[in-house]
């Protein structure tokens, strides 16, 4: 008669595939605070003390059915810790009886073998493998578990979220409180191919609008670049109402009005101009020397 394993090993094995499971197939990482979570551990743990008590209740029927010899046999190996049966079939090396017991003959060839039984931990692990993989597989191909892309879009929506929540409490930017950062070019860009390509084309080369990457200038409101476009985004052309007061009109905020003067400064301070021969539009207004740098 075989030894039981330990309950202790199945109560660690459940909760360790059960909060497998969890990270799988849950939609968040909260699970730990939830009472549901600890009420189905505490109702396994309950069926496998259950199940072990049983399993007592049948040990000893059959422990009392065992000779002599067989129940001492069976005390000892009940004593050795559990931990050192498993060292024990792995790595213990059998005695010349025993190999004898196990050892094949092929017959044809002279070559001998032992008919080693696997050890418990390779075994355990292999089916620990195979079980992963069904729960893993189930959980990638059904939820959004481990998918780049629900993870992208998880961690976006996260983000947007506390930028908005950022912006409700920030202060309002103003004309007077505008800060040049290059920082803001990249987002600044994107605002800008939503506002203002269509006028200004591509990279500020100009088109229906005038050329935003050269020197001349139509409105000349600041005495720095920076501000300029931002006032032109507040309070539009006063020579052409295509240029609308953006600001005004709830269109964009004054941090993104920001974020755009940003890109136009970068376009025209930091990088070549797109000449007519580039296909840039025509200068446009009088040629400007911009002061106080970016403030």
């Amino acid at each position: 008669m075989k030894t039981r394993t330990p309950i202790s090993i199945y109560i660690l094995v459940t909760i360790g595939l059960t909060i497998m499971a969890f990270e799988m197939f849950a939609h968040n990482s909260g699970y730990f605070s939830s009472p549901f979570f600890w009420v189905l551990m505490l109702i396994a743990i309950i069926l496998l003390l259950i199940m072990n008590s049983i399993g007592d209740l049948i040990e000893n029927q059959n422990f009392s059915k065992l000779s002599d010899e067989e129940k001492a046999q069976y005390l000892k190996d009940k004593n050795t810790p559990y931990f050192q049966k498993l060292w024990n079939s792995a790595f213990k090396k059998q005695s010349a009886t025993e190999e004898k017991d196990i050892l094949i003959d092929h017959g044809f060839d002279g070559i001998t073998e032992l008919d080693n039984s696997l050890p418990k931990w390779w075994i355990g692990l292999f089916y620990f493998g195979c079980i992963f993989c069904a729960v893993y597989l189930t959980a990638f191909a059904f939820t959004d578990y481990a998918h780049p892309e629900a993870e992208l879009n998880s961690e976006t929506k996260t983000m947007l979220a506390s930028i908005a929540e950022f912006e409700k409490t920030a202060p309002q930017v103003t004309l007077e409180t505008a800060k040049y950062s290059a920082d803001n070019i990249a987002e600044g860009q994107e605002l800008f191919k939503t506002n203002c390509v269509t006028c200004h084309g591509d990279n500020g080369k100009g088109g229906i609008g005038p050329n935003l990457t050269d020197t001349h200038w139509i409105n000349i409101k600041q005495k720095s670049l920076f501000k300029n476009v931002i006032w032109m985004l507040e309070n539009g052309s006063p020579n052409n109402p295509t240029m609308r007061p953006f600001i005004k009109e709830g269109t964009i905020t004054g941090r993104d009005a920001e974020k755009i003067a940003a890109y136009v400064y970068h376009i025209n301070q930091e990088t070549p101009s797109v000449t007519p021969a580039q296909g840039g539009a025509e200068p446009q207004g009088e040629q400007v020397k911009w002061e106080n740098g970016n403030e």
